[in-house]
């Protein structure tokens, strides 16, 4: 390397002295010897360096220079993210160079107007790295791994607070309604879906799963969603597959019917219960559907035999068990008075009005997971729903965003987030994701969906507390390595020389004692970093809000206290007023009588002509 250098310095040397000495020919008298050769000598120098330049280029960005380039900036910055780095990859002004993009509607803007359109309404902050904001575009995925009680959840609902548009947050606990849900009102409406009853609140919007059912298309989602959520942890395989492509084919058809037909969720359970009882009814409400194929995929399910039969409906009877909650029935509308106690919403949620709205629903549920199918299929229709009208606009995306934030995703929510997180960001949907470990993620997905979810987010936020040596250990290698300078001793403690070795930039211990707040943050694009998260009750429109809610009752009471001592002061004036009257009115007769019977002495009294007592 030193011999390269040295070498190039020389080149770059005898490119510098040809011009000049060219020059000096020039400007030399004609008698000079060679003097004619003068511009030869420039063109040869100028020549010369315009190589070194050339070749100078394509080693920089030969494969060979783009990894000692990265040696380098390993070496200097010990492996993690540099401040150019971040501000070339993920702050703020990165984000405003692909603005336009992310959302369309910024297109019609100056360059000055959109300059003056803050970030936020096209990304959020992630965290903090120094003096630096990690942000994040919203056509990214955000993956965020971290036990229980890490703040996950704290720093998720900082996510849900950005979002410019509407918001779908689901969650295991009501924490997130009453941390966001003040700040969120003053942006749009608020939803509740909570089939569980967690924490006591009830539903405030109903969801009927057969609601759009007549189309065959909405029929095969929603019933993929219902068996989605209900599928035993594991990913798909072997039997396993089999036995769901072929529940799914028959919930589909049942599902169908039933929308054809005018029947209900009940009537499914119990077609699903006794096929045979079933079959003339499923039979003739499919004669009215537009797909001859749903017919025959009834008639195949209702006459093959008694075990097949069996094994496909032990596969669909999960996906309906919420159907055996008061609670889960009446969110979907099916006890009509239970429906009554949750509040009236209609039969199809309304999602082109939430999305205008900007409104927030929130999607509870509990983790014994049989309330999920339920859940899952909630979330399945509001994002097919929303990636259709996404279609229907310039550049193919919904602005504002819609922002997915699935907090506990696995455990209530088990949606196709390894095929979402691949192609919802383009659609203009900014999906947040919380989970416990990637074991958590493999449970759920299996593997090769694990991966898939892994390798689609842009962002990943490792909190620290984990005690799973390899998920440290994969995080540790995302990390990368550094080099390390070792220094070499003698016996008498003098030094003796120094060597280089490769370490990781984070080892699996340091990862796993990472403090309280902070993060590992591994982006795409930006090497490592080390950062600090916000937890969103420490946020300044949050304890705003926080503070005027507890001030309200306050401020109330003082003023009706207010206006009580107001009407206290009247009325006790008035009763002055009417005690007072009839005195004064005494008084001043009294002192009328007085005065009348008085003789007044500043008056002369007037004497008679001729009397003596004048004299």
């Amino acid at each position: 390397m030193a011999t390269m250098s040295r070498l190039v310095i020389r080149v770059a040397m005898v490119g510098l002295v040809l011009p000049f000495a060219g020059w000096l020919l020039r400007s030399a008298p004609s008698s000079v010897p060679g003097r004619h050769f003068w511009p030869l000598l420039i063109v040869a120098g100028v020549l010369v360096l315009a190589g070194l330049y050339v070749w100078a280029v394509h080693r920089r960005h030969g494969s060979a220079g783009v990894v000692d380039r990265w040696a380098r900036k390993s070496r200097k910055h010990s492996g993690v993210a540099s401040t150019w780095s971040i501000l070339r990859t993920s702050s703020a002004w990165a984000m405003r160079r692909k603005a336009k993009t992310l959302r369309p509607s910024l297109r019609q803007l100056t360059f000055w107007q959109r300059l003056a359109v803050k970030p936020i309404n096209y990304a959020t902050p992630l965290a903090r790295v120094g003096w630096q904001r990690i942000w994040s575009s919203c056509e990214d995925v955000t993956l965020r791994v971290g036990g229980p009680r890490t703040g996950k959840s704290g720093e998720l609902a900082g996510r849900i607070l950005d979002a410019p548009g509407a918001v779908i947050a689901t969650s295991t606990r009501t924490d997130l309604i009453e941390l966001t849900g003040p700040c969120r009102s003053r942006r749009g409406p608020l939803y509740v879906f909570n089939p569980s009853g967690v924490g006591g609140l009830a539903s405030t919007i109903v969801f009927d799963p057969l609601a759009g059912c007549d189309d065959p298309a909405t029929a095969t989602a929603r019933a993929a969603d219902l068996l989605a959520g209900a599928a035993a942890p594991g990913g798909a395989g072997g039997d396993r597959e089999f036995w769901a492509g072929q529940a799914r084919r028959v919930l589909t058809a049942l599902m169908h019917a039933a929308a054809l037909g005018g029947a209900g969720m009940r009537d499914v359970l119990g077609w699903v219960a006794d096929p045979d009882t079933a079959s003339a009814d499923v039979r003739r409400y499919l004669k009215r559907s537009c797909q001859p194929a749903f017919d025959a995929d009834a008639a195949q399910f209702l006459g093959t035999n008694e075990r097949t039969r069996s094994s496909i409906c032990s596969t669909i009877m999960p996906a309906l068990g919420w159907l055996t909650d008061a609670t889960a029935s009446a969110a979907a509308g099916i006890d009509q008075a239970s429906a009554a106690e949750v509040g009236e919403g209609p039969a199809e949620f309304d999602v082109p009005a939430l999305l205008a709205q900007g409104g927030t629903v929130y999607l509870l549920g509990a983790e014994d997971g049989q309330t999920a199918p339920l859940v899952c299929a909630l979330t399945g229709h509001i994002a097919r729903q929303a990636r259709r009208l996404a279609a229907l606009n310039p550049g193919g995306r919904l602005d504002p965003p819609l922002t997915l934030a699935l907090d506990e995703a696995a455990l209530i929510c088990p949606v196709p987030l390894d095929n979402w997180t691949a192609d919802m960001g383009g659609r203009g949907v900014t999906i947040h994701i919380a989970v416990q470990s990637r074991a958590q993620l493999r449970q759920r997905w299996g593997d090769t969906g694990a991966a898939a979810i892994l390798n689609n987010a842009a962002t990943l936020l490792v909190y620290g507390g984990m005690r799973d040596p390899d998920d440290l250990a994969a995080y540790s290698t995302l990390a990368g390595e550094r080099d390390e300078q070792v220094a070499t001793y003698d016996p008498q403690g003098n030094l003796t020389g120094t060597s280089h070795r490769r370490v990781p930039v984070l080892s699996p211990a340091q990862i796993a004692q990472l403090p309280a707040g902070q993060v590992l943050i591994v982006r795409r694009g930006m090497p490592a970093a080390i950062g600090r998260v916000q937890m969103a009750w420490k946020r300044r429109d949050v304890r705003r809000t926080a503070r005027a809610d507890r001030w309200a009752p306050r401020l109330n009471a003082l003023a009706e206290l207010a206006a009580d001592g107001s009407r206290w002061t009247v009325t006790a004036a008035r009763q002055g007023s009417a005690w007072a009257a009839p005195r004064l009115a005494q008084l001043a007769a009294y002192a009328t009588s007085r005065t009348a019977g008085r003789p007044d002495k500043t008056t002369r009294p007037v004497l008679e002509e001729g009397s003596t007592d004048a004299i």
